[in-house]
Parts: C-alpha cells; sequence; structure tokens
C-alpha cells in the first residue's frame, strides 16, 4: 500500500515539475538524445562484428587426427593421464 501511494505522489510530482519545466525538459532531452543514439550505435557495431566473428569460427573445419598412428598417441595419453589422476586422488585420499 505504501508504495501504490508512494508511487501516485511520485507521478503527480513528475507530471507537475514536467509541466513547470517543459522548456528545460526539451533541452536536456535534445542533449541526450544524439548521446543515446551514438553509444547504442557503437553498441550495435560492437555486437554485430562479434556475431560475424563467431560465424567466420564456424565456418573454419575442426581439425581431427587423420593418422591412425595419432589416435592411438591420443589414447595412449589419455590412459596416462587418467592413472595419473587416479594416483593423485590415493594420494589426497
Amino acid at each position: 500500500m505504501k508504495t501504490l501511494i508512494g508511487g501516485a505522489v511520485g507521478a503527480v510530482l513528475g507530471l507537475i515539475g514536467l509541466s513547470i519545466w517543459w522548456k528545460p525538459f526539451l533541452q536536456l532531452l535534445a542533449g541526450a538524445i544524439p548521446i543515446m543514439l551514438l553509444l547504442g550505435g557503437g553498441l550495435a557495431l560492437y555486437l554485430g562484428f562479434d556475431e560475424l566473428k563467431d560465424t567466420w569460427k564456424k565456418d573454419e573445419p575442426v581439425e581431427t587426427p587423420k593418422k591412425e598412428e595419432d589416435v592411438e598417441k591420443y589414447k595412449k595419453e589419455i590412459e596416462e593421464l587418467k592413472t595419473e589422476l587416479e594416483t593423485m586422488k590415493e594420494g589426497k585420499a
């Protein structure tokens, strides 16, 4: 209930203030709009460029090991890392 009353009082005071200071409000608005457009346009450019870079990354092919030797080498390395991880876990426990 307090929020409702406070909101109503704020809206009435804002309306009164807007009617009293109409010309300064328009002058402030005239100064703020170009800055908002400039900042909004810069943000849109940045986000658009970032999205464009993401699409470039999707177009690049992902390198996969083509040789059977490479696949075996990576499997062996994974097994070694798993055993090392298990020994570390046992050391902490």
